[in-house]
């Protein structure tokens, strides 16, 4: 419309409002760099705080209660640095627009004046170009203000979208196959497995396990043993090679499928922070109230809850942290007991418990396997003396394998060492 009355004001305000989209532009490319910096050190602070309160126990036993406040302080210092720097850059920009719109009043009205002197146009074009002037500020100033505010939400998103944006590591197929899993054979073939740019932990790997038979592994930290059970239930995938359950590739059916018929008792559980009967519960909802007890019994976990003056309705707390490590092991016991799976995979279940109770557990235990197939992981051997066969791994191999009293006979043999010094080994130091 301005170019209508006069081309040079219309062409003049055409240049100005590039120019400042243009700067504008430039301006919110260089503030979304200092967004992203002070985003990533929000997320630092706020992890130094979780990681504080986490671990708030190893705070007060090394007394470092003034060494973490300096370390919050610092991460607090870096935040508060990007977080001016990107404010002092914000206010920098809102300058140079402001100031350009003073520029261009001012040589818009100088070119206006002049063209009215000169008699090419009227004083109603100079009002007219005074409206569409100011309503350009507006718009313009808008526009810069909401892209550094568009800009800032997408430095704050980043991170969140780069975790959307990672490939997911383990994925149902696209077309499932119906699962099979009856009786619970295991067959291992050949598999190869690195966890992320590590070294390898299985290479052409192989083991079977008969439906029904009660497989004990034993071996060195770090020899692979968890991670054969973290295989099974698909908390990672194989990179080659294939593990079967009666015959039925698990990597062809979907996980939760898979999950549900396998009772996995992991050697740190985790509770809700809910009572002790929908805990126990949790592993199969539609269970009544006797057959949870049955389960927390056979565990020996009935003899701890019955302690609580509200019993089975006690609150346990965010991770179980009401609860010992030997109590929350029981409550896991009683979950998988009561999930009655034809798979059975204990991760050192009993590690967290004293010799009397470990007792009592193994008497649960050896209920709980009959007629299932069962993997243990332990480094008490105690706890795998009566098992059908026991594997004995180191660097991701079978070294040793064989019931408890064969092994024993091998001399110079891996388990026999390890027998050795669990039952006697450290009395002489």
């Amino acid at each position: 419309v301005l170019t209508y009355f006069s081309t040079i004001l219309g062409m003049i305000l055409l240049v100005w409002l590039l120019l400042y989209i243009g700067v504008t532009a430039f301006f919110v490319k260089k503030k979304f760099q200092k967004d992203l910096l002070e985003s990533a050190a929000n997320s630092r602070t706020t992890g130094v705080l979780a990681d504080a309160v986490t671990n708030v126990l190893n705070v007060k036993m090394f007394a470092s209660q003034a060494r973490e406040f300096s370390y919050f302080a610092d991460a607090t210092d870096i935040e508060e640095k990007r977080r001016r720097d990107a404010w002092y850059f914000q206010n920098l920009q809102f300058m140079f627009q402001g100031y350009f719109i003073a520029i261009f009043e001012l040589v818009g009205i100088f070119a206006a004046v002049s063209l009215w002197l000169n008699g090419s146009i009227s004083a109603g074009t100079i009002v007219l170009m005074q409206i569409y002037i100011f309503t350009s500020f507006e718009v313009g100033w808008n526009i810069g203000r909401n892209f550094t505010r568009v800009m800032r939400a997408f430095a704050e998103a980043k991170e969140m979208v780069d975790i959307f944006e990672k490939p997911i590591a383990v994925s149902d197929p696209k077309q499932p196959e119906e699962c099979r899993i009856r009786k619970g054979e295991i067959e291992i073939k050949q598999i190869s497995f690195t966890y992320g740019k590590g070294s390898k932990v299985f290479r052409d790997f192989s083991l079977r396990v008969k439906a029904g038979e009660k497989v004990g592994l034993v071996g060195p930290s770090g020899s692979g043993k968890s991670t054969i059970t973290k295989l099974l239930l698909r908390f990672a995938d194989v990179q080659s090679g294939e593990i079967l359950i009666d015959g039925q590739n698990i990597a062809h059916i979907r996980q939760n499928d898979l999950r549900s018929q396998i009772a996995y008792v992991p050697q740190d559980p985790i509770l809700f922070h809910r009572t002790l009967i929908e805990n126990i519960r949790y592993a199969r909802p539609d269970a009544a109230d006797k057959d949870v007890i049955r389960a927390a019994k056979l565990a020996h976990a009935d003899e701890f809850i019955s302690l609580f003056p509200q019993g089975y309705d006690t609150l346990v707390g965010e991770r179980g942290i009401k609860l010992s490590g030997g109590e929350r092991q029981r409550v896991a016991i009683a979950r998988a007991i009561l999930k009655d799976a034809p798979i059975l995979a204990l991760d050192e279940a009993t590690s967290s418990l004293d010799s009397e109770s470990e007792m009592y557990i193994q008497d649960a235990l050896a209920k709980l396997m009959k007629k299932r197939t069962t993997i243990v992981i332990a480094h008490r051997l105690s706890t795998i003396m009566q098992m059908d066969r026991i594997v004995v791994i180191e660097g991701g191999r079978i070294v040793e394998q064989g019931k408890h009293k064969e092994l024993l006979k091998v001399k110079q043999g891996r388990y026999q060492k390890l027998w050795e010094i669990q039952a006697g080994g450290f009395a002489t130091a």
